[in-house]
């Protein structure tokens, strides 16, 4: 059954479904933040067990392929050793797969913390669609954003 599973999903198909898949989170976290859908399937752990589950899967299928996952760790060495991890095809999914839970679920943090400071639902557009594409400018966007409705600077939550 694993073998059947892994000719058809092979590193493009699943690469072209997580990208397809991932579009719904993010359209119900910037259209509808405040609604019960956003807080049972998407500003929760769902989508993250979901994604974590195709994770492990890969990590099973690139074990058995012979994927030599130590290697990995070279991308701490230098740059080039970074370059040529991102010429593996199994690296680059498990790398993208990272990338979306991650951003998904900062997404999710903003949705929940936006509510809890009360922070108006068009203010988090933009600072979500920037989390969706560049991460990190998206966060600290809301933080300015959120520094003015909770009124105080918190370096920490």
């Amino acid at each position: 059954m694993i073998e059947q599973l892994s000719n058809y999903f092979s590193v493009e198909t699943i690469y072209l479904w997580l990208n397809i898949s991932i579009i719904p989170f993010w359209f119900v976290l910037i259209f509808f933040p405040q609604s019960k859908i956003c807080t049972i399937f998407v500003a929760s752990i769902f989508p993250i067990t979901i994604l974590s589950g195709t994770y492990f899967y890969l990590i099973y299928f690139f074990f058995i392929s012979g994927y030599e996952f130590l290697s990995n760790f070279n991308l701490y060495l230098s740059v080039e050793n970074l370059k040529s991890l991102f010429q593996q095809d199994g690296f680059i999914l498990l790398f993208w797969i990272h990338f979306i839970s991650i951003n998904l679920f900062c997404g999710g943090w903003v949705v929940r913390d936006s509510s809890k400071y009360l922070v108006s639902k068009y203010l988090i557009i933009l600072p979500l669609i920037m989390i969706y594409f560049i991460g990190p400018l998206g966060i600290f966007l809301y933080w300015l954003i959120r520094i003015f409705y909770a009124k105080k600077i918190a370096l920490y939550d």
